[in-house]
């Protein structure tokens, strides 16, 4: 017996029967010879984190743009939080670790430089729209490795696709990287907020301090321990309505007094604008991109998905070093 079969062994004594077992997998586009160490989560975990995509989330905005503090979250830091919420709740209700894990690394990879407004701008430049969860399926299954994709089993790309909390992921564990995400970016976007000055921790309503805490560590705690309070046992991934109301209304807050406020945001028109602008130049000028994405379009891909797949793969300085080169002259010098 190998050392993954002991392990797969080892979920079904120590894991509820709610949860996803390794050895029960609908398994992957293109079968594989099975690992002799790693049940198949464990291993897309490892290909999630080895990959090329998820490198590049270290320097790709998470709320505010290129900031140049030393403290402030980006993309990668966000993600690393919302594996680790993830991790402990899966944990606690003796679901499996390694798949929440895996899912949780990857949910952000189509993420595109700038944040949700390079987003908004991709999405409206591209046929057929654009949406990062949808984009990072399509890394894992077509981008990377120069096209051959990671080749992840069903539930992994089934809880990346389904993170956002209007789908719903078919396992529990991608019912707890949905919420993962949402507490994640909710306390460390008010920490970064408070960072900057931009809100302070008693201009938080009282009605949410008083329900979920008057910190962020008293926040994550509440939210974290009221999901495995009344999820223990069950074939769902749930909060009590008081708790989830108060996020909520904190989350609302939030868009109101942060992500729609011009000290944190105010640079994003000129983001849009450096986007749309690279957007038009390599439609024009596609012999300028790498040679994966021209071998695309030759092999009958959509010039505007692939010169979005492009654009939405760079960091944010990458991007302006590449609108840099294009349109803004060189001092010429002897």
């Amino acid at each position: 017996m190998t050392i993954r079969e002991e392990m797969e062994q080892r979920e079904h004594t120590i894991l509820t029967k709610y949860a996803a077992f390794s050895d029960q997998s609908v398994g992957r586009k293109r079968p594989e010879e099975p690992c002799d160490i790693r049940p198949v989560y464990q291993r897309d975990r490892d290909r999630i984190l080895h990959c090329r995509a998820f490198r590049r989330l270290k320097n790709k905005t998470q709320v505010f743009l290129t900031p140049k503090g030393d403290h402030y979250r980006t993309r990668m830091s966000h993600t690393l939080e919302v594996s680790q919420n993830a991790r402990t709740i899966a944990k606690a209700l003796r679901l499996n670790e390694d798949l929440a894990e895996a899912i949780a690394l990857g949910h952000d990879l189509g993420h595109t430089p700038f944040g949700h407004a390079g987003e908004f701008m991709l999405n409206r430049l591209c046929e057929g729209g654009f949406r990062h969860n949808v984009q990072s399926v399509r890394i894992v299954e077509k981008l990377e490795k120069h096209g051959k994709g990671l080749n992840l089993t069903w539930e992994v790309r089934d809880g990346i696709l389904n993170h956002q909390m209007s789908s719903m992921p078919a396992t529990l564990e991608g019912k707890i990287v949905r919420l993962s995400d949402k507490i994640a970016y909710i306390n460390h976007d008010v920490d970064d907020a408070i960072r900057a000055r931009i809100l302070s921790e008693e201009s938080i309503p009282a009605q949410f301090r008083e329900v979920l805490g008057t910190s962020v560590r008293m926040r994550l705690n509440t939210l974290i321990h009221n999901i495995v309070t009344n999820s223990m046992g069950k074939d769902d991934i749930l909060m009590s309505q008081e708790v989830a109301d108060a996020m909520q209304g904190l989350r609302q807050y939030m868009f109101e007094h942060l992500y729609h406020n011009q000290a944190a945001k105010g640079e994003e028109n000129k983001a849009k604008e450096l986007l749309e602008r690279l957007f038009y130049y390599y439609m024009k000028y596609p012999q300028q991109m790498p040679k994966q994405y021209t071998d695309m379009i030759a092999a009958g891909a959509k010039q505007d998905r692939t010169v979005c797949d492009y654009i939405a793969g760079m960091t944010d300085q990458y991007a302006i070093e590449k609108f840099n080169d294009y349109f803004v002259p060189v001092q010429w010098q002897r």
